[in-house]
């Protein structure tokens, strides 16, 4: 008989979110290696279906609430959606479930299910919250915020694994007290798209939908210097409150004045996006462009259409997050600049790799010449793009896929079955 596996997220493809790309690429990863795989989500499309061999049941859910009222709602249909799961049956293999972060506190749904119905628990931190509530600017009473507390760090601690995806996260949750030897770092991985996509394949009649003069590969050292193609700051993903969108906006209104030639593109949505068009048009801000969500047969395209990739996160959020879309801007090989914390997972890969630079949050003038340091410096920007190649060669889906199916063998205590390759590390 099959084992089994549930993931439990708020967003599974065809709903945009990078958790359910992520998810997506590791359900198949279970099937491939021989387990019953399925997806609790929410969207528009509620009931069940199937994604090829993995059954995905949603529940009625708002794609993209508006609210602390619409999260709580979709958090309690995805609890008792999961609670509707049969007990574990003794002579089987036990069942697992693998709790994401999005809505919050989904890590009790895990400890819930795990104590009812006999299941194995293993938590996916993407995020840590209530931790991070404060920090985007979600207010409750502090004794409203240390109980939700209470109850995340409890379930967290009681399951049989937690899976975070950087080294910083880890460190933050040992501080907290979680137990070390439940901890497993395992890395996020780039869209699938950028690694087997072709550049330019975006038809004629599109070309007004992206960035203009697409372009691929190593550019000449000239065309860099030449005062007629654009310099593109590219920031691809959700625009959140835990990003330090405000500095990325004064410093694009600065090189607005002297640098006409270099734009920011922003791709995607999010809380901020709105704001960041506001400001464009108050402003009369033309260096600034705004595009919606790439569909998948674009994210090449997308990816190596940037000259400099920016990655954000406020310091105060260190342990607590870790952007994921710096490993679509490696895998394009394109050097990133964050905007964050130096100890955090990507400042610590852009140190050992030499693939970007690394500014404080709130340092408007250290972006600035982040960004003015590779528009005029051509063999900088190269060498940092054939050091982000190299790194974009370790971060691969299949090494943390592989990672992933062999510790939640361990957990159960399965023979390890797949050819396994461990995650490599930072030089």
């Amino acid at each position: 008989m099959k084992p089994k596996i549930i993931f439990v997220n708020r967003v599974y493809p065809p709903l945009h979110g990078a958790t359910g790309r992520v998810l997506r690429d590791l359900a198949k990863a279970f099937v491939r290696d021989g387990w019953d795989v399925h997806v609790i989500a929410s969207g528009d499309l509620h009931g069940g279906e199937r994604d090829g061999a993995i059954a995905v049941r949603r529940v009625k859910g708002a794609v993209k609430p508006k609210d602390i009222l619409g999260y709580v709602v979709t958090w309690l249909r995805l609890f008792f959606a999961a609670l509707a799961l049969p007990k574990a049956k003794k002579g089987e293999p036990q069942p697992v479930i693998v709790t994401m972060t999005d809505p919050p506190m989904l890590p009790v749904i895990g400890r819930m299910v795990q104590r009812l119905k006999g299941y194995r628990h293993i938590h996916w931190c993407q995020d840590l919250y209530p931790d991070l509530f404060p920090i985007i600017n979600v207010k409750f009473p502090g004794f409203v915020q240390k109980i939700l507390h209470g109850f995340v760090y409890r379930a967290i601690g009681a399951a049989d694994k937690v899976i975070v995806i950087g080294r910083c996260m880890a460190r933050y949750l040992t501080d907290q007290g979680i137990e070390k030897s439940r901890v497993s770092v395992i890395p996020n991985w780039p869209d699938r798209e950028i690694l087997k996509g072709k550049a330019g394949a975006l038809p004629i009649d599109k070309m007004d939908e992206m960035p203009e003069a697409m372009r691929s590969g190593v550019r000449d050292r000239d065309e860099q210097l030449k005062d007629t193609p654009k310099f593109r700051v590219l920031y691809a993903g959700n625009i959140g409150r835990a990003h330090p969108i405000d500095t990325i906006l004064q410093a694009a209104e600065v090189l607005n004045k002297d640098h006409p030639e270099i734009e920011f593109v922003f791709v995607g949505d999010g809380p901020e996006f709105e704001k960041v068009s506001k400001l464009r048009s108050l402003k009369h801000l033309d260096t600034i462009r705004l595009l919606p969500y790439q569909p998948a047969h674009r994210l090449r395209a997308l990816m190596e259409s940037g000259d400099v990739h920016l990655v954000a996160m406020k310091n105060a959020a260190l342990g607590m997050l870790v952007p994921s879309k710096f490993y679509g801007s490696i895998a394009a090989a394109r050097p990133s600049i964050l905007l964050g914390p130096r100890e955090s997972e990507i400042g610590r890969i852009i140190e050992d790799y030499h693939c970007g630079q690394i500014v404080r949050d709130d340092d408007v003038r250290g972006l600035i010449e982040a960004v003015r340091y590779y528009r005029t410096n051509p063999d900088a920007w190269f060498d940092a793009q054939k050091a982000a190649a190299k790194a974009g060669q370790v971060f691969v889906p299949k090494a943390s896929t592989h990672a992933w199916v062999k510790r939640v063998r361990e957990v159960c205590g399965f023979a390890d079955k797949a050819q396994d390759k461990p995650v490599k590390k930072a030089a």
